[in-house]
């Protein structure tokens, strides 16, 4: 944005006064978000710790590689909660989701989704003359009312919650078939794992269509593509099938590059690439308890379900030309809800309303690479469960707060589509350098009783605003989902008088 102005400005000064044209706003960018589901920070190439063997399928990922040559990686992005549906709350409305009253993964028969009165990014671009797409997982409410075509998105392909709830993963018969919604109607149904290994390829082709249908009409779009995989039952289409199903999960992860690649290529083919940012992330870490089923935390400590840095760390890719540096790889912290404030700022959108309030700020100075650039935050809260506040990351150190946390203690994880059963065990509040020490096996809060005394500052303050379900806690800065109202029975009729 900055160097368009500054074009324009030099222009307008060498041009003569009865030359100079009025003054036109830049074309704001498009905006390509690419969320995979349950990825490990090690799926991508180039997000392994060092020491740590990266998976063999991320050498077959050309387009993702060629992502990070055109764009900057972000080695210590995080995502606000290291589950489903809270994590789509905190990148769609720049807050906390715990914030906005979701947490956790709603399921089939929940009551609750995204508030009418929530702004999501979708709804703040579409003020400023976008046109919106979501291609996916929604998770934010599966009843009438939280339908994303109420919430910003004038189209919707997708399914509405996790690809795991329908009757064939848990044995329930009292859950609906899983459908593919086209708007606020089922295009049709995924009733078995071949119509799973289909919707990969058909989101893909949607948001493609809707790129060059877009670019074609020379109007600005944000297109979310909301990967229902890896997120178990994984499932590929017939072209990725492997021979041997061991090898299912990187096959998985080759559609979803393939996925990137046609996604590039309709920005390179309507000449929309040079105006669009791409950035392509996760939601959470991997669900390990599916063993081979599963991704690769890259290192890091636990995964999916935990606010250890394999439960919240994301691979993420940013590529905006002439803004975001090319081949870059930086290892400043940003987060999810730094999306909404940053697009924002992008396309000079209102402040969000006095009572609705963002947690999120301006990431550009991140995505910019610069060497005096700060983190967005001076602390990232990491929440789970109903609203236990279970970390912070502040600078280059983690407090991990007393609680107990999911684990695998050291036991493989499922086999084909088998799990293991996950055990909660206590964790000590315990201090963690992530410079030296990233998969967070050494604690220092010992040695550094005044770095824990600051973070605890930090965790004080997030207490008294958002809450803490761990020491009873209710905060005075969260809002309500939004709440089906439930309409009274009609009285019976009066019986007739004689």
């Amino acid at each position: 944005m900055r160097t368009l102005l500054a074009l324009a400005a030099l222009a307008c000064a060498s041009a003569s006064v009865a030359e100079t044209p009025a003054p036109v706003e830049p074309a704001h960018p498009n905006l390509v978000l690419i969320f995979c589901d349950d990825m490990g920070w090690g799926d991508v190439p180039g997000f392994a710790l060092e020491g740590t063997e990266p998976p063999a399928y991320t050498r077959e990922m050309p387009n993702l590689a060629r992502l990070s040559r055109e764009g900057a990686a972000f080695r210590h992005y995080y995502s606000a909660q290291p589950v489903c549906s809270a994590s789509r709350a905190s990148i769609l409305t720049g807050c906390y989701p715990n914030r906005v009253g979701i947490s956790g993964a709603l399921f089939p028969d929940a009551k609750i989704g995204i508030a009418a009165e929530e702004r999501t990014i979708a709804e703040m671009l579409h003020d400023k003359g976008y046109a919106t797409l979501i291609a996916g997982k929604w998770h934010l409410g599966h009843l009438p009312q939280f339908n994303p075509t109420l919430h910003g998105f004038d189209e919707w392909l997708g399914i509405p919650y996790s690809n795991d709830m329908w009757p064939v993963r848990f044995g329930r018969k009292d859950f609906p078939e899983l459908p593919l919604m086209d708007g606020t109607k089922p295009a049709e149904f995924i009733r078995t794992m071949e119509d799973q290994g289909l919707v990969t390829g058909k989101l893909t082709r949607r948001v493609a269509s809707f790129i060059r249908a877009k670019a074609a009409d020379k109007k600005p779009f944000f297109a979310y593509l909301a990967h229902p995989q890896p997120h178990a039952p994984i499932a590929a289409s017939g072209d990725f099938t492997p021979a041997k199903r061991r090898e299912l999960y990187a096959s998985v992860m080759r559609e979803i590059d393939w996925s990137v690649g046609e996604v590039l290529k309709a920005l390179d083919e309507t000449g929309a690439a040079g105006n669009t940012i791409v950035m392509f992330t996760s939601d959470n870490g991997p669900w390990l308890s599916f063993g081979s089923d599963a991704g690769s935390s890259g290192g890091l400590r636990e995964g999916k379900g935990t606010c250890f840095e394999g439960g919240v760390r994301e691979p993420c890719i940013v590529r905006w030309p002439g803004h975001v540096p090319a081949g870059k790889v930086s290892d400043l912290p940003w987060m999810s809800i730094d999306l909404f404030a940053t697009m924002a700022a992008v396309v000079g959108a209102p402040a969000p309303a006095a009572d609705r309030p963002i947690d999120g700020r301006d990431a550009r100075a991140v995505w910019s690479c610069a060497a005096d650039a700060k983190p967005t935050h001076d602390a990232f809260l990491f929440y789970y469960h109903d609203n236990d506040l279970e970390a912070i990351r502040m600078g280059n150190w983690k407090l991990s707060l007393p609680r107990k946390s999911r684990t695998l203690d050291g036991k493989p994880g499922g086999d084909e589509g088998s799990e293991t059963a996950y055990i909660e065990k206590p964790v000590p509040l315990e201090l963690f350098d992530l410079a030296t020490d990233p998969n967070e096996s050494h604690d220092v809060a010992g040695a550094h009783p005044d770095v824990v005394a600051q973070a605890m500052k930090f965790v004080d303050a997030a207490r008294a605003d958002l809450g803490d379900a761990l020491t009873k806690q209710k905060g005075t800065g969260r809002r309500k989902p939004g709440r089906v109202v439930q309409t009274p029975p009609a009285a019976p009729p009066a019986a007739p008088q004689k």
